[in-house]
């Protein structure tokens, strides 16, 4: 099974029911929205998702778009973002090591980072994986009163998205936000206008963002060895640079003499004394006593 959620903008009016369903079944808390944030997307990490209100009555749904191929996973060294088979990305804080490039890498800009927590952790929608795989839509699907939200198989939200398109000629814009936008979303759109500004850019194109972290990731083990190299020989330089000059200075070190200190072939050797002519009579005393 490949879950997904069809998102319906003409169809939300904006009562942000889903929003404190998904608060309460992630026990997410008060909303603690940076300066600002809140008008840029609504999220935060403690607001997985949120309504943007737009002229004309339009109420739009932010939140992850759970790719089929997620750059957030590709980009993650520990495999702490994983895609399941179910269709949800999730999340594993136990293998996270804080690193951030998940935060980076994903291009709608969805994951947060707890900034004011002592040991922080990314947070995101995980599409309510724990609901789904007991066979249960997520919360937020569950709470929405004019159904805007629909769950189901990918392949058949696709089919019923065409099929409103077609029978509602000039009611939509003639696409699926998210069919086939970086390879493919678990999350898709209609609208009746064009939302470019949720990320859905024609600059992104069809094909994965997998292929193109991966492009730059797998270079990191020869940059890094490269650069070790690289030091080690500057070391090594600067080091016979100092040792050469240390010579020049103190031409005694090259022989390994201790600087001030002269060469033990170089002291006055104590001269050798033949004995005394005492030690002549000595011996004959020596021989006419044994006599």
């Amino acid at each position: 099974m490949s879950a997904a959620i069809l998102i319906d903008i003409t169809r939300c009016i904006g009562c942000e029911e889903c929003v404190l369903a998904c608060k309460e079944e992630n026990n997410l808390g008060p909303d603690r929205l940076r300066p600002g944030q809140e008008a840029v997307d609504g999220l935060s990490a403690t607001r997985f998702s949120g309504i943007l209100r737009y002229p004309d009555d339009h109420f739009i749904r932010q939140q992850c778009r759970h790719c089929l191929e997620p750059a957030c996973v590709s980009a993650c060294l520990v495999g702490a973002m994983q895609k399941t088979p179910e269709g949800p990305v999730i999340y594993d804080s136990d293998l996270c090591m804080g690193c951030r490039y998940c935060l980076l890498a994903c291009p709608y800009g969805i994951p947060r980072y707890q900034w004011d927590e002592a040991a922080p952790l990314v947070r995101k929608c995980t599409l309510c994986y724990s609901r789904i795989t007991e066979g249960r839509e997520p919360a937020c699907v569950e709470a929405c009163p004019e159904e805007a939200l629909l769950f189901g198989e990918r392949d058949q939200l696709l089919v019923e998205a065409h099929n409103r398109i077609a029978e509602n000629p000039g009611t939509y814009v003639d696409h699926v936000y998210g069919e086939t936008e970086v390879g493919g979303t678990s999350v898709l759109y209609l609208a009746d206008m064009s939302l470019g500004f949720l990320g859905w850019s024609e600059n992104l194109g069809d094909g994965d963002m997998p292929h193109l972290t991966w492009a730059s990731l797998k270079k990191v083990p020869w940059v890094a060895g490269g650069m070790g190299t690289l030091m080690g020989g500057i070391y090594w330089v600067i080091h016979r640079r100092m040792k050469l000059a240390a010579r020049a200075a103190d031409p005694g070190r090259g022989t390994g003499s201790v600087a001030g200190v002269r060469p033990p072939d170089e002291l006055p050797r104590p001269s050798r004394t033949t004995p005394a002519s005492g030690g002549e009579s000595g011996g004959q005393k020596g021989g006419a006593n044994h006599e």
